[in-house]
């Protein structure tokens, strides 16, 4: 498994596409939950907690199936953490499962990268 994470439009994508040589994409935000599990890459991983969010699906315990069940996966988180904390209760769950999922899968994986500005950090290698 692999990690990159980074803000929003920073270019990890392109950044995966190039250095993993990735072709097929999964999108979080839009794909089916069991879609996760033998996806080669998924992006807009916080958008697939904000659906599992959404829908009273545990999200630890579907991203540890997802550490134990596709070992292979390059994960492509945004960090939403960061700045003010919405006032919004449910925004405010959501960004903790973000956070804390992405905990797991940076502990899971084998390289975590951050990416900004286009230019990558590698954190973990």
């Amino acid at each position: 498994m692999h990690m990159i994470a980074g803000g929003a439009f920073q270019g990890k994508r392109e950044f995966a596409k190039n250095y993993f040589k990735t072709k097929n994409m999964t999108n979080g935000e839009i794909c089916g939950f069991d879609e996760v599990f033998s996806a080669e890459c998924i992006y807009n991983f916080h958008m697939l907690v904000k659906r599992l969010t959404a829908e009273n699906i545990n999200c630890i315990e579907f991203t540890e199936r997802i550490i134990r069940e596709n070992k292979n996966l390059i994960v492509i988180i945004n960090e939403i953490g960061c700045g003010i904390v919405p006032i919004d209760k449910n925004e405010r769950i959501w960004r903790e499962n973000v956070g804390k999922c992405g905990c797991m899968i940076a502990a899971a994986s084998e390289k975590v990268i951050r990416i900004f500005y286009g230019k990558a950090v590698f954190i973990k290698n």
